[in-house]
């Protein structure tokens, strides 16, 4: 018997901040413990061509996005589901993640990725890409 969905909680304050024209990163230095900032940031850095950053920015959104999934009761496995708005920060990290350690050559952790957002949701790189 498969888990329950994991749904993580809404992050308003940091829409809001995004709408009212921060930039990612300085979210991120803002609240910190989210992995939608994190995320915003990594993928900027990659539009900008600076790969290594947005491999760390990533990284750490991963990093926080394990932790939020924890806190709302993820043991580890079970779906994370692209649907529930709130995980999608956690999912772009990760998909973010991938990217950026296939473009330095990290090719056993893209393999680790790439199966870890397909068993969270296996249309979550889909609609990672569709959104561009």
């Amino acid at each position: 018997m498969e888990p329950e969905p994991t749904l993580l909680p809404e992050e308003p304050e940091v829409k809001a901040r995004y709408n009212a024209g921060d930039l990612p990163e300085e979210i991120a230095q803002r609240f910190p413990a989210s992995s939608l900032a994190w995320a915003m940031a990594s993928e900027d850095a990659w539009d900008d061509g600076r790969e290594l950053e947005s491999y760390a920015y990533a990284r750490v959104g991963y990093h926080r996005g394990l932790d939020s999934l924890r806190g709302a009761g993820w043991r580890g496995t079970g779906p994370i589901p692209w649907s529930h708005e709130p995980n999608r920060g956690f999912l772009r990290a990760l998909y973010a993640l991938g990217r950026a350690a296939a473009a330095i050559g990290e090719t056993d952790e893209v393999d680790r990725i790439t199966k870890f957002l397909n068993d969270s949701d296996p249309t979550a790189s889909e609609q990672i890409e569709a959104a561009k």
